[in-house]
């Protein structure tokens, strides 16, 4: 049975991972136990209905909300038997704190994401590219990147969505250009977010957990740009010659765009101040910032008010909190729930030890952060946390930078690449992103040697 554990340890580390569990000193062992099997049998289905979503068009949140009721309910019953019911208390409630300050962190980024997109700031951004007269090469790595750079602030999938809109545009009579340039800025808007607490979902739960402070994320800055230069270098000789026509109209931001960008910075320098300086939890900050956001919503709803056919004006925060991705908030919250039930078994443990201490943690990252090419990097990325292995700084950077790139090199890999391969359908597929893998293979292994080489001193 042991032998059995030892192998279901092991598929974790391949399987979306976990967040706290309680002091697996003072609980029991559960990992060769019917509870254990039966919670990770639950867990492995519902991944599995996951995995299917679109066939089955069960949306990813409900199998893991409903496995997550039920593995708690398990643990619950079983350690109530043994007496334990306090240390399980104290440990639903840990998790479900995690999973409240990632929520409402994720809130008001993602409003303010929505508030900029409303308000018709990529709308133009996406104009003025089209309309710029560069040739197909320029528009590669300029749309490149940009990518790079607005993804540490914006999420990655919107800026992929925004640059590949800008590629779809210019590039109807050359789908080269359009696959190579969405190959492109996948990987950007990938490398982009991996040197930014604010760039991907997996930097922010490194920032908050406190293992690497805000300053030092930006050790991965040249380290994210070797990732991102080496394939777009390999793949330069390849674009088309000449330039697009320039086509369309321009189109211009709606009042409040710049004042709510504005804000977005602001709120960025709060939440880094209160977290370095007052010690608080970034959400703090965060939330802070959803305040002014609402402060100024209502300042520009009153020209509204006064004049109904000024519908310009007419901006509601609470109606982009109201469109957010809510499946994908929920979806995190059966995950975290769900692997935090299976941290409290006794697997992460196993796992810590199977990965760590027999490969060693450098050969651990970089092989999680080519798993995340095929499985989502953020609860493999709650895995690692969870299990906390006795890391330097050095390498909690390395699989901060790996986790957040991994996902690059397959087009599947991250919600970038899912989502332009729907965008740009029959244009950047699966095997035409795969052809090039071996220039994402080369920026991959380039950006961690970069790093290994650039910040020696840190490990």
């Amino acid at each position: 049975m042991r032998c059995v554990a030892a192998v279901w340890g092991l598929a974790l580390t391949v399987l979306p991972g976990v967040v706290f569990a309680a002091d697996p000193a003072a609980l029991p062992d559960l990992t060769g136990h019917w509870v254990g099997l039966v919670g990770l049998g639950l867990f492995v289905l519902a991944y599995a209905l996951v995995i299917a979503e679109e066939s089955t068009h069960l949306r990813k949140s409900k199998p893991v909300v409903v496995a997550a009721g039920l593995m708690w309910t398990l643990l619950a019953v079983e350690l109530a038997r043994r007496g334990q019911s306090d240390a399980l208390t104290a440990a639903v409630r840990h998790v479900f704190l995690e999973y409240a300050e990632l929520l409402l962190f994720l809130l008001v980024a993602m409003t303010y994401v929505n508030a900029l997109e409303e308000r018709r700031v990529f709308d133009a951004l996406r104009s003025k590219l089209v309309r710029s007269g560069f040739g197909y090469r320029a528009l590669f790595w300029l749309t490149g990147i940009l990518a790079f750079f607005l993804s540490p602030v914006a999420d990655n999938m919107t800026t992929a969505l925004v640059m590949c809109a800008v590629v779809l545009a210019v590039g109807r009579d050359q789908p080269r250009f359009t696959t190579l340039s969405c190959i492109n800025i996948v990987v950007a808007a990938n490398a982009g977010g991996a040197f930014s607490p604010f760039g991907d979902i997996t930097t922010l739960m490194v920032w908050q957990k406190g293992v690497v402070p805000f300053a030092d994320f930006f050790h991965l800055f040249l380290p994210a740009v070797a990732t991102f230069v080496i394939p777009a270098l390999l793949m330069h000789p390849a674009l088309p010659s000449g330039a697009p026509n320039a086509r369309g109209a321009a189109v211009v931001m709606l009042p409040g765009a710049l004042g709510i960008a504005a804000l977005f910075g602001v709120t960025i320098a709060i939440t880094v101040t209160f977290h370095s300086a007052l010690h608080l939890p970034p959400v703090i900050g965060m939330m802070s910032g959803l305040g002014l956001l609402q402060l100024y919503s209502y300042t520009l709803r009153s020209h509204y008010r006064r004049d109904p056919t000024r519908t310009e004006w007419n901006f509601d925060v609470f109606e982009r909190i109201s469109r957010l991705e809510w499946d994908t908030l929920l979806f995190f919250y059966g995950v975290m729930m769900c692997v935090g039930a299976l941290g409290l078994l006794g697997y992460l443990s196993l796992t810590s030890h199977l990965l760590y201490d027999q490969l060693g943690p450098t050969s651990a990252n970089i092989a999680i952060g080519v798993l995340s090419a095929i499985f989502d990097n953020i609860p493999l990325m709650f895995a690692v946390l969870t299990m906390n292995p006795d890391m330097g700084l050095g390498q909690w950077l390395l699989i901060t930078l790996t986790t957040g790139i991994g996902g690059s090199l397959l087009s599947i890999g991250s919600a970038a690449g899912v989502a332009l391969m729907g965008q740009a359908r029959g244009i950047y597929t699966f095997s035409a992103h795969l052809r090039w893998s071996w220039a994402v293979v080369a920026g991959y292994a380039a950006g961690i040697l970069v790093h290994l080489w650039l910040n020696a001193d840190l490990f």
